[in-house]
């Protein structure tokens, strides 16, 4: 019985790993050959109202093949592992990090410059599962985090001012919000022993 939980998790989580993949490649897709790279303009333009609602649609799409790439396979394993706390963990968690990471980078993005790609999912997704397992006092998902930490701690200078084109500014509320997400939601707790 418990080894049908395991597979129902796993494969959940693998849904939602397929679908991020399936969702940012058929975005990216239709915005080359569809749309010439017009759709670029649904990005984040920082204290634009007529572009708030942007904070959805920024996190699916990619500047180029290259950006995509980058955040394929690392976004598909975070996506994954959220996924696998479940529906309800997984979309609580990516609604905390598309809110606060989009209007946090909508304020602080600065005038004039243009946010898109998934890394703000990305960064809100790690943080989340570097420290959800404090939170909701799991030994399991704390060992997680700290193996995560280990294998993706060069994702934290990603935080910080310094590259040329790349918007820390997303990566840090996206990362803000994931941290949020793990101090508020529940619905990922492990369950009780009775």
């Amino acid at each position: 019985m418990r080894q049908q939980g395991v597979r129902s998790t796993w494969r959940t989580g693998l849904r939602f790993a397929v679908g991020y993949l399936v969702v940012i490649w058929a975005v990216h897709l239709v915005n080359v050959f569809g749309f010439g790279g017009a759709l670029l303009a649904f990005g984040i333009q920082p204290l634009d109202l007529s572009s708030l609602w942007h904070i959805v649609t920024a996190p699916v799409l990619h500047v180029n093949f290259s950006h995509l790439v980058s955040n394929s396979l690392t976004g598909a394993l975070f996506a994954f592992l959220v996924g696998c706390s479940g529906r309800r963990a997984f979309w609580e968690v990516t609604g905390f990090v598309v809110v606060i990471g989009g209007v946090g980078t909508w304020i602080f993005g600065g005038v004039g410059t243009s946010h898109v790609g998934a890394s703000l999912l990305i960064y809100g997704w790690l943080a989340y599962l570097l420290v959800r397992g404090i939170f909701n006092r799991s030994v399991g998902q704390t060992l997680l985090g700290v193996l995560l930490l280990m294998g993706y701690s060069g994702l934290l200078w990603g935080v910080l001012p310094g590259v040329n084109g790349m918007s820390w500014q997303a990566h840090l509320f996206g990362a803000l919000g994931g941290v949020v997400a793990a101090m508020m939601i529940t619905s990922d707790d492990p369950p009780r022993r009775s």
